[in-house]
């Protein structure tokens, strides 16, 4: 066959993308197991770190997981867990960021008047700006701290009282759509719970 012409050419093209395609699908099939097993153990991992239970590998979160109650509230899976002899509520959350969705756990105490904390999952946020929500500066403004208004405001520059938030310099979008998620969420807990103290 002539390596010049346009058959030759097709052929090749063909066989080159049937041989990785097939590679990439026993590739998927061998790790598919793995990867559930890792999306169950990043999920627990953020369940603990936003009720601000400590661990040391991914054993130990399997462990520690085991003593954390859930409740099926109204199709949406609430977490629970005692702390230092007060309850807490954990749940995850979704909305929209900036560039797209972002996923995450927000931890509440009884009252649904306190954040516990809160941990992202997932997001596509900018790296260096709003991708900055996942770090433990940021995220530790949210822990322990009061919404005594039932909701939550991301201020600009100065210090930050019950209820507010510093936003994160140079992404105003993000901080922007983590307000109104975090506030959805909140609202959400209320809904499900009613402020009740179970």
């Amino acid at each position: 066959m002539n390596k010049q012409s346009l058959i030759y050419t097709i052929v090749f093209t063909f066989a080159v993308c049937f041989v990785f395609v097939a590679i990439l699908a026993v590739a998927n099939d061998l790790t598919a197991e793995q990867v559930r097993q890792n999306q169950i153990v990043a999920q627990q991992r953020a369940v603990l770190n936003a009720m601000g239970i400590s661990y040391q590998s991914d054993e130990e979160v399997l462990s520690l997981f085991e003593d954390v109650e859930q409740d099926e509230i109204d199709g949406t899976i609430v977490y629970i867990t005692e702390k230092d002899g007060n309850r807490i509520y954990a749940m995850s959350f979704r909305g929209s960021g900036l560039w797209g969705p972002i996923v995450g756990i927000l931890a509440m105490d009884s009252s649904l008047e306190n954040i516990f904390g809160i941990e992202i999952i997932s997001h596509e946020e900018t790296p260096g700006l709003g991708g900055r929500i996942t770090e433990d500066q940021w995220k530790e403004q949210f822990r322990d701290r009061p919404v005594p208004e039932g909701s939550i405001e991301v201020v600009r520059g100065g210090s930050t009282g019950d209820g507010q938030v510093a936003a994160i310099t140079g992404a105003t979008g993000t901080s922007n759509s983590m307000e109104r998620i975090l506030n959805n969420a909140m609202q959400r807990f209320r809904e499900l719970l009613g402020g009740r103290d179970a």
